[in-house]
């Protein structure tokens, strides 16, 4: 009869994954060792091997359950049935604040996927595509006359863009919170949105493809 897993076995897991993207995040994924990870842990380290088999499979972890998090995210507001300004305002401001909740798991995501193995990466952009096709059908839904000229994916991009590195600028301790920001956020890109004009981008894709 196998041996089932000791109480207490998944929070273990959850503090070890914490602590590992703490110093991932601070020192680089190629920085840390696991004799670190159970120092941080107060575990030794045999007891570490207990729950993951090496480093990789830390990574693995911290990157697939954020990313998780970020797709259960979405799904939530989609279910919500929003108007297409407000299901675009509601993604903005959930990612934004889970990128405050989860800034040290957001930055290894965004800095060390690139040390994933071929499988682990492509089985993750698989998950990252969903969430990206999730905002640029929100995008279309507020601004659908740009589907035609094929800017809700670049403009999904742009937004990206301004809150994917939110945490090389905006300090834990400072006078702004990752709440006060996404507001701006969505403020900043729907002002903005308005102003993108299709006829433009269409002028531009013919001269390309001549």
């Amino acid at each position: 009869m196998a041996r089932g897993r000791a109480p207490g076995f998944e929070s273990n897991r959850e503090e070890i994954l914490a602590a590992a993207a703490r110093l991932f995040a601070r020192q680089g994924y190629p920085g840390t060792s696991m004799n670190e990870v159970a120092v941080a842990c107060q575990v030794s380290k045999p007891s570490l091997y207990h729950y993951f088999k090496d480093k990789h499979e830390l990574l693995v972890q911290i990157c697939e359950s954020h990313l998780q998090t970020l797709g259960g995210l979405v799904d939530e507001v989609v279910a919500r049935g929003l108007a297409p300004e407000p299901r675009l305002r509601a993604l903005i401001q959930g990612f934004v604040n889970e990128y405050g909740r989860s800034q040290f798991q957001h930055r290894v995501l965004t800095e060390d996927v690139k040390f994933l193995n071929d499988e682990d990466r492509a089985r993750l952009l698989q998950v990252e595509r969903r969430v990206v096709a999730a905002f640029a059908d929100a995008v279309a839904a507020v601004r659908p006359e740009l589907v035609s000229a094929r800017l809700e994916k670049p403009l999904t991009m742009l937004l990206f863009g301004m809150i994917n590195w939110t945490f090389t600028w905006l300090r834990p301790d400072g006078e702004l919170s990752y709440e006060d920001v996404a507001p701006m956020v969505a403020d900043l890109f729907f002002g903005g949105l308005g102003a993108v004009q299709a006829s433009s981008n269409n002028s531009l894709l013919q001269e390309t493809a001549q």
